[in-house]
Formats: C-alpha cells, sequence, structure tokens
C-alpha cells in the first residue's frame, strides 16, 4: 500500500474514533440556498452543553481592533481596522462573531472541530501579528468583500494557540465562508498548518475534517427525491410503501457525519424559485431537522456537559446576503428576531452589543 493511502487510512479511523470521544461535543450544522433573485442565503444551528452567552452585534466601519496574542490576553495580537460593517451573534462576552455577515454580503460561522484542529506554532515575537482562533470570523468579515480576499488574507496571518478561560484551553474551531456570488470555502488547522479547501457543497458540520465528508458523500449516491422503481418478480411487483422511499437510507442521528449528509441532500434539492426573503424560510424550516431538544444528547465530564448534562441548539441562525439581515431563533425564543443593517448607523463609533429577546412573541388570532 502507498505511503499516503496509509496515512490517509490511518487518519480516518482516527477521525472516526474522535467522534466517540464524550468529553466535549457541538454539534453545529451549515448550509447555503441560492434563491431566485440572484442572492443567498447562510443557515447554521449552534449546539453546546453550555450557553456561550451570544448577543447580537453591530460592529462598524473604522474602528480600532485588536486581537488575543499567544498568552491568551486580549488586545495583544494583531491590529485591524475594519473595512466593512458586520451584524450577528456574538459570544463569550468578546467583541467577536460567532456567526454573521458584513455589508459586502460575505457570511459565515465558526464551527465546533474537537481533537483535529491544531494552530500554528507562534513566537512571541510573531505574537502581535496573530488573532485567537475564536477571532477568525470577526477577522474575515471586518476585512474582506469575498471568499477569494478571506482565501489571500489568511495566509498573510497566523492564528495562534491562546487560551480560553471557558473553553479551559484553545478552542477549536473550523470556519466555514460564503459570499454574495456563492462561492464558499473552509478554512482550518490541521497539524499546525492551514488548510483553505473550495466548497462545492456549501455545507459544512464538525469532525471529521471536511476533506472527509466530501469522501463519505459517495456512500449515498443513490439517494433520489424520487420513488424508487417497483420490483418485478414474474407477474408480482413490489412497489414502495409510501412517498419518500428514494430517501430511504438517509442517517436521521446527531452525529456529525450525518449531519452533513441530511444537510448536503436538502440544500442540493432546495427549491430554487424563492427570493432571497422567501428562501429565509425554507433555510428555517431545514434548520428544524437539526434541531436538538433537551436531553436527548447526554454528556458527561468536563468541559460540554455544563449544568444539565446535556447538549442543545441554543440558536438557529439565518444570513439573507442579498438584502443584508441577519435572523435568529433561540433556545428560550422560538420566535424569530432579525438585525437588518439598514437599521443601524454603519460607521457608529463603539460596537453596539445587545440582548436576544427572550419572551416568546405569541401572536394571538381573532383578537380585535
Amino acid at each position: 500500500m502507498p505511503i499516503s493511502t496509509s496515512k490517509r487510512l490511518i487518519s480516518m479511523v482516527l477521525a472516526g474514533f474522535m467522534l466517540l470521544s464524550p468529553a466535549v461535543s457541538s454539534a453545529c450544522t451549515s448550509f447555503l440556498l441560492p434563491s431566485s433573485d440572484g442572492g443567498f442565503v447562510y443557515g447554521r444551528t449552534l449546539e453546546f452543553g453550555v450557553d456561550i452567552g451570544s448577543k447580537g452585534i453591530v460592529v462598524p466601519r473604522g474602528h480600532e481592533m485588536q486581537g488575543t496574542g499567544i498568552d491568551g490576553k486580549p488586545n495583544t495580537g494583531l491590529s485591524w481596522t475594519t473595512k466593512y460593517a458586520a451584524v450577528g451573534a456574538s459570544g463569550l462576552d468578546l467583541p467577536i462573531i460567532v456567526d454573521g455577515m458584513n455589508e459586502k454580503g460575505l457570511a459565515g460561522g465558526m464551527l465546533y472541530l474537537p481533537n483535529l484542529s491544531e494552530y500554528q506554532e507562534v513566537s512571541p515575537s510573531e505574537s502581535a501579528e496573530s488573532i485567537a482562533s475564536y477571532e477568525m470570523l470577526v477577522f474575515a468579515l471586518t476585512n474582506f468583500a469575498t471568499v477569494d480576499e478571506a482565501r489571500e488574507g489568511f495566509r498573510s496571518i497566523k492564528v495562534n494557540r491562546s487560551p480560553q478561560k471557558l473553553f479551559k484551553g484553545v478552542v477549536p474551531l473550523h470556519l466555514t465562508l460564503h459570499d454574495a456570488s456563492g462561492k464558499s470555502i473552509v478554512i482550518e488547522y490541521i497539524g499546525g498548518e492551514l488548510q483553505i479547501s473550495d466548497n462545492p457543497t456549501g455545507v459544512l458540520t464538525n469532525a471529521p475534517q471536511f476533506s472527509w465528508h466530501l469522501s463519505a458523500l459517495g456512500n449515498y449516491a443513490g439517494l433520489s427525491t424520487e420513488d424508487p422503481a417497483p420490483v418485478k418478480m414474474g407477474d408480482a411487483q413490489f412497489g414502495p410503501p409510501s412517498s419518500g422511499s428514494g430517501m430511504v437510507g438517509l442517517p436521521g442521528d446527531f452525529s456529525s457525519p450525518s449531519r452533513f449528509v441530511r444537510a448536503f441532500f436538502m440544500a442540493k434539492n432546495a427549491p430554487t424559485d424563492k427570493t432571497a426573503i422567501e428562501q429565509v424560510g425554507t433555510a428555517f424550516h431545514f434548520l428544524n431537522n437539526f434541531d436538538i431538544p433537551p436531553g436527548l444528547v447526554s454528556l458527561g465530564g468536563d468541559f460540554g456537559g455544563g449544568g444539565s448534562g446535556y447538549e442543545i441548539t441554543y440558536y438557529a441562525a439565518v444570513s439573507d446576503l442579498k438584502n443584508n439581515i441577519f435572523y435568529i431563533r433561540t433556545h428560550d425564543n422560538p420566535s424569530i428576531q432579525s438585525i437588518d443593517m439598514a437599521d443601524f448607523d454603519l460607521d457608529a463609533k463603539e460596537i453596539k452589543s445587545f440582548d436576544f429577546q427572550s419572551e416568546w412573541d405569541v401572536q394571538k388570532l381573532g383578537v380585535n
């Protein structure tokens, strides 16, 4: 067996064992949908066993920002002035974006990649030219208009191994990015090396790394939205028992590989006759299929278990890349909330942060 093939098989086997680790869990799922008016809609869920304190955030243009250096202390890393305004959901009580978009239609999210992410070695002399892993998305959205610009931009900086307090160490993440033209890339750090992959599927979940998920899709090549033809035996024939039989075999569990396959087939077969605003509704319906209710994914041990001992979907978010509107539905409030860039001064002096509503907006019917 060639050495390269042997190494690949070993890495795939190890990745499979890593998926079984119960200590840390996050079941994020993301995808991109096209619309009939030339736009694109990006959707994702965020799951954890602990609340990372997400809030609404608006980062203006021309704002001075500074990343985290190798010591884990804020404002000791790379400095930059925001070129583009960005909105979305923050986290960790920091001026970062976990999920969101910028004014040019570049959108994306950071998804958990445990056991595989290994960032670059950064010396003390290089610390001021680096950022922490959890700052990758805010750096991308405030600096770049397209995925091609982001591809080049990440090659010119380093992402360090600085620890984060809540995570009790380095935050293992990979980054999905989509732009207004519909192009998508995935940014990962594996074995201390930057890896940037074109993403023809527009889909991303968690571990294993992105290339593994692409290879695994071939196992489901026979799935179809069309019901299969009946099997004939002499004069008898045996047809499908009901509609939807073409999708028999579509995995329905909460594992990352299964969610990737489900998201791929949903995105692949999404309706194409809807405007971007209408496609936002499609995205939320798709996201319903990845929602983890309390109690179904149990966690044990250290980080990830939290006080509840199980993982839940903390929010589902959708970014309309054409109309520059960010939508979110949280665990505590299933009503959809939005952040419309048109409602904010994108040249403001300060970052704006606000809590998501926790009260349900229940619409009473038949009441004058």
